[in-house]
């Protein structure tokens, strides 16, 4: 065989394996609690609640039994400007592309994903988030953040009444899930 044919037949294989590599790609699924509804992700046994270490500092999140009584009083600050004018974004804690302007929130001991009544106990405004993500978190510069118990999107925030401010005082409570039958 001469040299054009062999370099010939050595390209017209590539396309059909490249072809099916990408055909391949598009059908498989990873597995993730991305966008499942709670009570999906709850019955199927597909929420995150194992430790994770940020900052050097090892969180333990509760269980999910533990989670439905959960109800605190606190600090309640906004996050997602660093996003908002951004491309490409955030994934979340649990594989979920960010969105500033949605309804989510950010716990650390919480397991994801879960829904939470979030109240702004200055204004009494209320929404349910979806907790998707990990935070706050302390900064070195920042002693007060050690203060916070969640951290709302800029999205619920602002329909909390507190985009201006930064932060305000909340109650979050969980909201329960049902049973799975």
């Amino acid at each position: 065989m001469s040299q054009t044919k062999l370099a010939l037949l050595s390209k017209t294989w590539l396309l059909p394996v490249f072809l099916a590599a990408a055909l391949l790609t598009a059908c498989t699924t990873v597995e993730t609690v991305e966008k499942r509804p709670v009570k999906q992700a709850v019955c199927q046994g597909k929420v995150k609640a194992s430790p994770y270490v940020v900052g050097g500092k090892r969180y333990v999140p509760l269980s999910l039994r533990q989670a439905q009584r959960y109800e605190q009083m606190g600090i309640a600050s906004w996050y997602g400007q660093e996003v908002l004018n951004k491309k490409g974004g955030h994934v979340t804690a649990n594989g979920e592309a960010f969105n500033p302007m949605g309804l989510t929130a950010a716990h650390k001991h919480l397991p994801l994903p879960i829904n939470v009544r979030v109240t702004n106990l200055e204004n009494g405004r209320s929404i349910i988030v979806r907790v998707n993500d990990r935070g706050p978190f302390p900064s070195a510069d920042n002693p007060d953040s050690k203060k916070r118990i969640i951290d709302v999107s800029y999205g619920a925030a602002k329909k909390l009444g507190f985009h201006k401010k930064g932060l305000a005082r909340v109650h979050v409570k969980v909201i329960p899930v049902k049973s799975c039958n």
